[in-house]
C-alpha cells in the first residue's frame, strides 16, 4: 500500500531520530540543513516501503534513474528511513572546486567510468559496505534522453558488487522527478508540493546465484533479474503495463 508520508509515521519507526543522533560531522550535517527544507517544500511526498531498508549494516539500495533530480529524492527517502545516504557518482562532479570537496566531506564515491581507475569505485563500494554503509547505486547509469522513463539496459556494477559483499539488495523505484527536471527536454520546473512517489521492495532473492563466479554470464544475469523487479514495480506504481526489459547483455534481449 502506498501512502502520503508524515513526519511521525509509524513506518518511519523514528529512524529519523537515530540518524539525527549519530555523529554526522560538520558537513554532512550542513548537507542535511541546506537540502531537507528545500525539498520538504519543493515536493509533496508519497513514501512506502521504507521497512524494507534495514536500520543497520551493510546494504545495497537500487533505483531506477528518470531524471537528475532523482539523487536528491532518494537521498531524501534513505535518510529519513534512519541511513545515510552514501551514492556511487559521476567522477566528473568531483572535479569542481567547491562540489567536489564537499561530496567527498560527506561520503560520496566517485565512479570513473571507462578508465583504469573503475576498479576504484568498486573497491571503495566495496569497502562502504562491509563497514556497514548504505551504497546506493543506480544500475542504469544514466538518465533517459529519449522514450517514456521505463527502466533503460542496467550495468553489472550492481551485480558485482552483490558478489563481492553478499548484502541484501533493495530495490527503489521512484515516480515524479522527470516532472521536476525532465532529462529528454533539460526542463526545470520550480514549483512548491511537486507530487512524489517513492516505493521501496523487499531486498531481492539473488539465492540462485550465491557464491557464483562473476563470469559475464552470471553478471547479465543478476542485472537482468534486478533490472526486471524495478521494471514490475515501476508498471505497477505507474498503474500501466510495461514493455519488455532491455538484456544488460550487449547482443540485447528481452525479458
Amino acid at each position: 500500500m502506498i501512502r502520503r508520508w508524515r513526519p511521525l509515521a509509524a513506518e518511519a519507526g523514528g529512524r529519523e531520530v537515530a540518524v539525527a543522533r549519530r555523529r554526522l560531522g560538520f558537513w554532512r550535517r550542513f548537507a542535511v540543513m541546506i537540502v531537507l527544507p528545500t525539498l520538504t517544500i519543493w515536493t509533496r511526498r508519497t513514501w512506502s516501503g521504507m521497512k524494507h531498508i534495514p536500520p543497520e549494516g551493510g546494504v545495497i539500495i537500487v533505483p531506477n534513474h528518470l531524471s537528475e533530480f532523482d539523487p536528491f529524492v532518494v537521498a531524501h527517502y534513505v535518510y529519513k528511513s534512519g541511513r545515510w545516504p552514501q551514492f556511487l557518482a559521476k567522477s566528473s562532479l568531483f572535479r569542481y572546486r567547491l562540489l567536489g570537496p564537499l561530496l567527498r566531506a560527506v561520503r560520496q564515491i566517485p565512479v570513473y567510468r571507462g578508465t583504469a581507475d573503475a576498479v576504484k569505485s568498486l573497491e571503495e563500494a566495496i569497502r562502504a559496505v562491509k563497514a556497514g554503509d548504505a551504497v546506493i547505486i543506480y544500475p542504469e547509469g544514466t538518465t533517459p534522453k529519449s522514450g517514456e522513463f521505463w527502466p533503460q539496459r542496467g550495468k553489472t556494477g550492481v551485480a558485482r558488487l552483490w558478489l563481492q559483499t553478499g548484502a541484501p539488495i533493495v530495490p527503489v523505484v521512484t515516480w515524479g522527478p522527470e516532472r521536476v527536471f525532465d532529462p529528454r527536454t533539460d526542463k526545470l520546473r520550480v514549483r512548491p508540493r511537486m507530487p512524489i512517489t517513492v516505493v521501496a521492495g523487499p531486498p531481492l532473492d539473488l539465492s540462485t546465484w550465491r557464491d557464483a563466479q562473476p563470469t559475464a554470464a552470471n553478471l547479465y544475469a543478476i542485472t537482468d533479474e534486478i533490472m526486471t523487479v524495478l521494471r514490475d514495480m515501476l508498471a505497477e506504481l505507474r498503474g500501466e503495463p510495461a514493455p519488455a526489459q532491455p538484456s544488460s547483455a550487449p547482443n540485447g534481449g528481452g525479458s
